[in-house]
């Protein structure tokens, strides 16, 4: 993740957000959709950053670039946190767009209760709250998201779950379910998996798997990779997603 405790970060910050604007559940950790429970510290700035991604929706395929997900740290265990992400078609019908910043949203995570992710003894648990924001040339309009979150993390293996609950965009109940599960922290590349389920009233249920792994090549750099497979009723999606992480002080 990458930290910025100056107002040039801030700045980079802002100089980010534009970005987006030009070019569900809202939980997201670099690859996973779900998320851990910790948040950044007072005035440091996170950037979790996804620069390529490919999807494919039944016959159509999506180019991701970029992913990006914004934490600036508040104090008292709550981070500032903003997201989104630009999809082209590169394969598109008549009339479609061929580009749209889609997953957009602005939320509060705060942890409830300090835990090993906060090296302290016992799980980590904690909330985010906030708005899910309309899409750009996606056609989408406002939603209402709250989340629980608990972390746990032992010498073998790391393990987040996810329970969030939104009024989504298209104004419809949803509720998500999603499982981290990581090896060793100690491990310079660790393996990852991720399951997550997900329904909308009205909508067929989603399940998700991704496989992947997270290499440390130093402190503060990090890189990532997974393979996402996920299928309702209708259609099966196939994802490839590589990031990284970036930290300086």
């Amino acid at each position: 993740m990458l930290r910025i405790e100056s107002l040039a970060g801030i700045t980079a910050f802002c100089a980010l957000g534009a970005l987006l604007l030009l070019s569900e559940p809202v939980l997201a950790l670099r690859p996973y959709d779900s998320t851990d429970a910790d948040v950044a510290k007072q005035g440091e700035f996170e950037l979790e950053f996804g620069p390529a991604g490919w999807r494919h929706e039944g016959s159509q395929r999506i180019e991701v670039v970029p992913a990006a997900i914004g934490n600036f740290g508040l104090g008292h265990g709550r981070e500032l946190v903003i997201q989104g992400q630009r999809e082209v078609a590169l394969e598109r019908g008549p009339g479609e767009p061929r580009s749209a910043i889609v997953d957009n949203g602005v939320f509060i995570k705060q942890v409830l209760r300090q835990g090993v992710m906060q090296d302290a003894p016992g799980p980590s648990v904690a909330t985010e709250y906030g708005l899910l924001l309309p899409s750009f040339h996606g056609g989408q309009g406002t939603g209402l998201s709250v989340a629980g979150i608990v972390s746990q993390r032992t010498e073998a293996v790391s393990v987040h779950l996810n329970v969030a609950l939104a009024w989504t965009r298209e104004h419809e109940p949803d509720l998500f379910l999603g499982a981290i599960l990581e090896g060793p922290y100690s491990w310079a590349v660790r393996p990852v998996a991720e399951v997550f389920g997900e329904q909308a009233s009205g909508s067929p249920r989603s399940l998700s798997r991704l496989v992947g792994a997270i290499w440390r090549v130093r402190e503060g750099l990090s890189f990532d990779a997974g393979v996402r497979r996920a299928h309702d009723a209708n259609e099966t999606m196939r994802e490839l997603r590589l990031g990284l992480t970036w930290t300086f002080l």
